[in-house]
């Protein structure tokens, strides 16, 4: 069982930055396809950036140029910086892993963009 812890949230003026981390607990992620996503209140969940384990990304068309999803794998943590941060960003952020049929989901950080 992979357990994963994120942490890294907060309130953040727009146009601010914050950066995301989940660390893994039982398990590498450098051999998972690893992701964050996020969900507003009144709204689905969606997906935020996806990293393979081959090291291929693709961004959600809204984060697109903003966001960078890394991974360490000395540290075993996936990281997701975020800039020039919007209003609409403000969500609950879950970090998630893949491996085969497996999927792990973290317990979220809540990200707020206000003044």
């Amino acid at each position: 069982q992979v357990q994963l812890v994120e942490s890294g949230g907060g309130l953040v003026q727009p146009g601010g930055s914050l950066r995301l981390s989940c660390a893994a607990l039982g398990g590498r992620l450098s051999a998972m396809n690893v992701g964050w996503h996020r969900q507003a209140p009144g709204k689905q969940r969606e997906l935020v950036a996806h990293l393979t384990s081959g090291a291929g990304t693709n961004y959600g068309d809204s984060v697109k140029g903003r966001f960078t999803i890394s991974r360490d794998n000395a540290e075993n943590t996936v990281y997701l910086q975020m800039n020039s941060l919007k209003p609409e960003d403000t969500a609950a952020y879950y970090c998630t892993a893949r491996l085969g049929e497996y999927s792990f989901w973290g317990q979220g950080t809540q990200v707020t963009v206000s003044s």
